[in-house]
């Protein structure tokens, strides 16, 4: 299967994913296109800030600091991977570089590219324009369950209704975010950490490796898989928490990790 990474970060569980990539014989990996994240439309861009700025005020702002860390940067510092242009250097990958991840120019890569399957690792929104290229059209990996948890940042959700279960899918992209038939799903416990962040990072690096291992199968096998793929169905959708959930996730992780600790002793 000849494929087409798009990716939004250098570091990360991107990075993760392209050892076990490229020592299947079955997987080609024809290109790596890196989405430099550019502003191409200001006023659309603030528009859309603005909007969710007001729904989730200006401490569910902070929150958005905090929680970026704590699954971004702190992840990457926790997986401790190579950055993804040398990584790419070092196995001979090719690697481009596109403005914005639905532009003309990420067309013009992916038809470049000539890849049967499209596979992002860590992109926002992908327009069906670009989505479509590959003759298998994309995939992408969901670092929670769905189509219960769809857009939640991996495990703040689940603390904040006192579940203790997570885990990832990996499913086709379509027109809509997290919605596309899902190839395969794994669940996972919550392993408890003393903070709300530790717990966090630990689990967002376990669901990381996790799917490492699993996206090379699905790759392998996608043809079959996508027959027999199971549509979602109804499901949720989340964002960044307001403060107000913020705290209850604090108060929720505080009340978890207590009646862990007292089932050890």
């Amino acid at each position: 299967m000849r494929i087409v990474i798009l990716a939004s970060s250098l570091y990360g569980s991107v990075t993760l994913n392209i050892p076990h990539l490229v020592v299947e014989p079955e997987i080609e990996i024809a290109m790596i296109i890196y989405d430099r994240g550019q502003i191409l439309n200001r006023w659309k861009f603030f528009r859309r800030k603005m909007k969710k700025g007001m729904k989730i005020g200006p401490l569910g702002f902070l929150n958005y600091l905090r929680i970026a860390h704590w699954q971004g940067e702190g992840v990457s510092n926790y997986l401790n991977t190579e950055r993804l242009d040398l990584q790419a250097k070092r196995f001979g990958i090719r690697f481009e570089k596109t403005p914005t991840i639905n532009c003309q120019r990420t067309m013009e890569l992916i038809t470049e590219a000539d890849a049967e399957l499209g596979v992002l690792l860590g992109t926002g929104y992908v327009a069906q324009r670009v989505f479509s290229i590959p003759k298998y059209g994309m995939i992408n990996i969901h670092g929670e369950v769905l189509p219960r948890f769809r857009g939640a940042p991996s495990i703040l959700w689940q603390i904040y209704e006192g579940s203790l279960e997570t885990g990832y899918a990996i499913h086709q992209v379509d027109s809509h975010f997290d919605t596309g038939g899902i190839l395969y799903q794994e669940k996972m416990p919550i392993e408890l950490k003393p903070t709300l962040g530790e717990t966090v990072k630990h689990n967002v690096n376990r669901l990381n490796e996790a799917a490492a291992d699993k996206l090379v199968d699905v790759i392998k096998n996608y043809p079959g898989l996508a027959a027999k793929a199971k549509p979602q169905g109804e499901g949720c959708s989340f964002t960044t928490p307001t403060f107000r959930q913020y705290l209850r996730m604090v108060r929720q992780h505080r009340r978890l990790y207590r009646e862990y600790l007292s089932r050890k002793l």
